[in-house]
């Protein structure tokens, strides 16, 4: 694989662009694998990346039904952040963070990580108390996390309206370091790196079956044919209850449709994230000027990925009463993504009652943030049997009651 530079950009312009490789190989399935992730997503592709690299397990196989990254990877808000107040939850996020710092270079890809800052804000009292509680678990979290009065929100937000006409700006949980990234450049790049230390990627083959012999599986059926393997790991988001029936365990999960939209680019306005949860609407500019929004999810089952215009006209409303300047902007494109959730909204990380088959899901509407953190214990657990990262995850925390409940503790699981 030939190394992206400035050298390189400047001798392929001389050639009219004619050189350039492809990122990764169109790969078809051989016979046997040390280890299958079905899921081309952020999460699956980083699972197989640090499998390789941290592990040297590189005889991998990524399949995907579709094409890479066309799932939730392709349709979040890009929202990186690790403030959470459970010990777990901010374990595995801030190594994501930290990751994610230098992924570009990690990936020789440009994934376009901005660490513009991301603030939620305080508008209820209640907020007010739950977020300096949480600046105080992050602080002996080793998390760099601040409370922040509301003239420092205006300072850092001029567009934003403080004292709004139902719920006004009390203040905010500041986290410097957080931002975003291009979603779609981080599962090219993972793709791109897991290419070049041979494994493949397999597109438009779909797992019809999971194979198991004496309690183990022995490989999965496709519509590309029956591939053999040691280990499976399945990381299909909100999918994943249907591939555990295949393999024959159930997940205490629900899949539901997380909406979003943008809007029509503009000049610069705003460099920072700004989630409000009272109101239940997060917004941020994309580097093409579109202000980027997005909600709750759903209140019933589905697995739609359209978006339903009450929803939209929900979230927006509520944001117009921060952000007023946003009433006068047109919609230009809105979508769904299917999102697995949990009960305690926290994630699945975990080995299954079918030996050697792992399971990555429930990362229910902030999966994004997690990618890098996600694939480097999964792959950890998978080549390992064990890791700190991912021990608390594990499936057995709700046969036991040792619930990691982000949602009540932190207020929002976004």
């Amino acid at each position: 694989m030939k190394r992206y530079s400035a050298f390189a950009l400047a001798r392929e312009a001389f050639r009219n662009h004619q050189g350039w490789e492809r990122a990764w190989r169109d790969a078809q399935p051989k016979k046997h694998y040390d280890a299958i992730i079905v899921g081309a997503g952020g999460h699956g592709l980083a699972s197989a990346y640090y499998l390789g690299k941290n592990h040297g397990i590189r005889n991998v196989a990524i399949i995907e039904k579709g094409w890479l990254g066309g799932g939730n990877t392709g349709r979040n808000t890009t929202i990186i952040r690790s403030n959470y107040l459970q010990d777990p939850s901010a374990a595995i996020y801030e190594k994501s963070r930290s990751l994610y710092e230098t992924l570009s270079q990690d990936l020789n890809y440009n994934i376009m990580y901005s660490p513009r800052g991301v603030m939620m804000l305080a508008q209820t009292e209640h907020e007010v108390r739950g977020y300096r509680r949480t600046a105080h678990a992050n602080a002996l979290q080793g998390v760099d996390t601040t409370f922040i009065s509301p003239k420092k929100v205006k300072e850092l937000v001029p567009i934003i309206e403080l004292k709004g006409p139902r719920y006004p700006v009390l203040g905010a949980l500041w986290q410097e370091r957080a931002g975003t990234a291009r979603h779609d450049a981080v599962a090219w790049g993972y793709a791109r790196a897991c290419s070049d230390m041979g494994m493949d990627v397999i597109q438009k083959c779909e797992v019809t079956g999971i194979q198991r012999e004496g309690g183990r599986v022995t490989g999965v059926s496709t519509t590309k044919g029956d591939i053999g393997c040691n280990k499976l790991g399945i990381v299909v988001a909100g999918h994943s209850g249907h591939l555990a029936e295949m393999a024959g365990f159930r997940l205490p999960i629900e899949s539901v449709a997380l909406q979003a939209l943008v809007s029509e680019p503009i000049k610069p306005c705003m460099d920072v994230v700004v989630m409000a949860n009272t109101v239940h609407g997060y917004m941020s500019q994309s580097d093409k000027g579109e202000m980027v929004i997005g909600g709750g999810a759903d209140g019933y089952n589905n697995y739609t990925q359209r978006g339903s215009f009450h929803h939209i006209e929900e979230t927006v409303r509520a944001l117009c009463e921060t952000f007023p300047m946003i009433s006068r902007l047109k919609m230009l494109r809105q979508w769904g993504g299917i999102v697995d959730m949990t009960g305690d909204r926290s994630p699945i990380l975990s080995k299954t009652p079918v030996e050697n088959v792992f399971i990555n899901c429930g990362w229910g509407t902030g999966g994004f943030k997690a990618i890098p953190g996600s694939g480097w214990g999964f792959a950890e657990l998978m080549a390992k049997g064990h890791s700190p990262l991912t021990e608390a995850f594990g499936l057995e925390r709700f046969r036991e009651g040792r619930f990691v409940d982000e949602s009540v503790a932190a207020g929002v699981a976004h």
